[in-house]
C-alpha cells in the first residue's frame, strides 16, 4: 500500500493490472472529472500496461461511441493537452457496456464481459466498480453486483473494490441504511466513499504542514490560536443542477462532506502513522468531540441565506427562484454559516466559524488560523497603520493552491510604524509544476487499495449526527425570508452579525 504523504519519487510503483468499471459513463461526473483523469494517469505512465475500462450506461452507445464522447470531453476538461497518440493507446482499453441498473440479467451478462477481457488483458480478475451515478440508483447497483458475484474476488489473490461518490446519505436515517446496505455486499476495506476535497494538494499539505513542521505543532492549541475560519465559496449559481440543488441544500452538498472534512483534518490529534486507520481514526474523534447543536441554539449558531437576482464580475445574473428547475416558491439555502466549538483540551473554547455559498464574489476555498493578538504593551495603537494587526495563516486551498502568513513588521523610516505583511508559498511557483486533479490522485489511491483519502463509515455518521439536528429544526421553524442576499455579495447580513456578536468578522477575501 502506497504512503500518500512520499514525495513523488518514491511513488515509483504502477497498480496492479484490474478493470475499472464506471457506472454512470454517460454522465457530467465521467466526462468532466473521471475520463480526463484517467487520461492524465496513462499520459503520466501511472497505469498498469494491462488494464481496462468499461462503461455501464442505459444510452445507446456502442464502443466507438464512448471512445469519441471521451475524446471530446478530455480535450475539454483535461489539466493537459490531448496528445494524439497518448490517446489512441489509451482509447484502445475503453468499451461500453449497456444495461439498465435494475436488471440482473444485465449484470451477469457484464460478468461475462469482464471475465473476456481479463482474458484478453492477462487481468487476474482484479476489479474497482465506480458508482458515478445519482444517488437514487446508488443501491440497486450495489445489490445486483452482490447477486451476481461481483463483490467476490474470482481468484486467489484478486482483489474487488468499490468507489462511491457523495452525497453519502441526505441525513442520518438514510446514512446509516446505505451503509447498511453496502456493509450487505462489501467488507469495510473494500469500500471507498469519495470525496474529491481530499485529493487536492493543499488539503493534503495540511497534514504534512502540521506534523513535518515543529514550528507551529506547538502553537496548534486554544493557548495560541483564537479562532478558525472555513470558506468555500462559489461564483457559479446551480447551473444545470436545479433537479439536485433544490432537493438538496448547501448544508447537505457542501458543509456535510468537504467542510466536516477540512474541519478534521485541520483539528485532528497526530495520528500514530500516516496510513488510513490511524488517520480516520483521529478525524473521527474529532466529529465526536464537536459540541451538538441543540434545537435551541441552532438559530444562535447557523445562518441560511439565498441569493436574488444581482451581479457577478459586472454580469447580471437571476436569483436562485428564477433558475431553471427551482420552484418559484423554493425555501433551499444557497449559503450556510455556522459556529461550532470542539469539546476537547485542544481546542476548548475555540470557535470555529464555516460559510460556503453560491453566487459569491469569487470562488474561493481557504481555512485561514487567527492567532491571538499579543498584549499591546510596547506598542501604542496609534502605531499600527492597519486596525487588524493578529497574526493569519491562510491555506488556501483553490483557485491558487499555497500557505501564507500574516505577520507585522515595521515601516521604514525613522517612526515606529507597525504594518501587517505577508509571507506566501504557492505550488505552482514553488515547485513548477502541473498540480495534479484531484480525481488523479484518488483513482490512483482506490485501485492501490490506499484508504487514507477516503471516508470511513463511522465519519460519515458522526458527520450526519452533528448536522440531522438542523436540517431537523429548521422542518420546524418558519422559513426565512428569502431571498435574503444579492448575488455578487458576501452572503446575508446575519452571517456578519454571527462573528460580531463574538467581537470578531469574516477575513476579507
Amino acid at each position: 500500500m502506497t504512503n500518500p504523504f512520499r514525495f513523488p519519487e518514491e511513488q515509483a510503483q504502477l497498480p496492479e493490472p484490474a478493470i475499472l468499471i464506471i457506472f454512470g459513463v454517460t454522465g457530467d461526473l465521467a466526462r468532466r472529472k473521471l475520463m480526463p483523469a484517467l487520461y492524465n494517469l496513462a499520459r503520466e505512465n501511472l497505469l498498469p500496461a494491462r488494464f481496462a475500462v468499461v462503461g455501464f450506461a442505459r444510452s445507446d452507445w456502442n464502443d466507438g461511441k464512448l471512445r469519441a464522447e471521451m475524446r471530446r470531453a478530455v480535450e475539454a476538461f483535461s489539466r493537459t493537452p490531448l496528445l494524439g497518440p497518448v490517446w489512441e493507446e489509451f482509447a484502445q482499453h475503453l468499451y461500453y457496456f449497456r444495461s439498465h441498473y435494475d436488471d440482473a440479467e444485465g449484470f451477469r451478462r457484464l460478468d461475462e464481459c469482464l471475465q473476456e477481457l481479463d482474458a484478453r488483458y492477462n487481468i487476474p480478475g482484479n476489479r474497482l466498480h465506480y458508482v458515478a451515478t445519482p444517488p437514487v440508483v446508488f443501491q440497486q447497483i450495489i445489490r445486483h453486483i452482490g447477486l451476481v458475484g461481483l463483490n467476490r474476488p474470482r481468484t486467489p489473490g484478486s482483489w474487488v473494490r468499490v468507489v462511491i461518490e457523495k452525497p453519502f446519505g441526505t441525513d442520518l436515517a438514510s446514512a446509516r441504511q446505505l451503509n447498511a446496505s453496502v456493509g450487505q455486499v462489501f467488507s469495510e476495506d473494500q469500500v471507498f466513499r469519495i470525496d474529491h476535497y481530499l485529493g487536492k494538494e493543499t488539503v493534503q499539505n495540511l497534514l504534512a504542514f502540521r506534523f513535518a513542521n515543529s514550528i507551529y505543532e506547538p502553537l496548534w492549541n486554544q493557548k495560541y490560536i483564537d479562532h478558525v475560519q472555513i470558506t468555500v465559496a462559489e461564483s457559479v449559481g446551480i447551473e444545470t443542477r436545479a433537479g439536485f440543488y433544490d432537493q438538496t441544500g448547501a448544508l447537505r452538498d457542501m458543509v456535510q462532506n468537504h467542510m466536516m472534512q477540512l474541519l478534521s483534518l485541520m483539528a485532528m490529534e497526530p495520528p500514530v502513522a500516516l496510513e488510513a486507520n490511524a488517520v480516520r481514526d483521529e478525524k473521527v474523534k474529532v466529529l465526536r468531540a464537536i459540541k451538538r447543536l441543540a434545537p435551541a441554539d441552532v438559530s444562535k449558531a447557523v445562518v441560511r441565506g439565498q441569493y436574488g437576482p444581482g451581479a457577478i464580475h459586472g454580469q447580471p445574473v437571476p436569483g436562485y427562484r428564477q433558475e431553471p428547475g427551482v420552484h418559484p416558491n423554493s425555501t433551499t439555502e444557497t449559503y450556510v454559516a455556522m459556529k461550532l466549538e470542539i469539546d476537547n483540551w485542544r481546542w476548548a473554547g475555540v470557535p470555529f466559524y464555516l460559510r460556503t455559498g453560491k453566487r459569491l464574489p469569487k470562488k474561493i476555498s481557504e481555512i485561514a488560523v487567527y492567532f491571538r493578538t499579543p498584549p499591546q504593551l510596547l506598542f501604542e495603537r496609534g502605531e499600527f497603520d492597519h486596525a487588524f494587526t493578529t497574526n493569519v495563516l491562510s491555506i488556501q486551498i483553490q483557485p491558487n493552491e499555497g500557505i501564507s502568513l500574516t505577520f507585522n513588521a515595521k515601516v521604514p523610516g525613522s517612526e515606529m510604524r507597525i504594518r501587517p505583511v505577508v509571507m506566501d508559498f504557492r505550488y505552482g511557483s514553488s515547485f513548477g509544476l502541473s498540480t495534479p486533479e484531484a480525481y488523479e490522485r484518488l483513482l490512483l489511491d482506490a485501485w492501490q487499495g490506499d484508504a487514507t483519502l477516503f471516508i470511513r463509515a463511522d465519519e460519515v455518521e458522526e458527520s450526519w449526527r452533528l448536522l440531522t439536528p438542523v436540517l431537523e429544526t429548521w422542518q420546524r421553524m418558519p422559513p426565512p425570508d428569502f431571498p435574503n442576499y444579492p448575488a455578487g455579495t458576501w452572503g446575508p447580513s446575519d452571517a456578519d452579525v454571527l462573528l460580531a456578536l463574538d467581537g470578531r468578522r469574516w477575513r476579507r477575501l
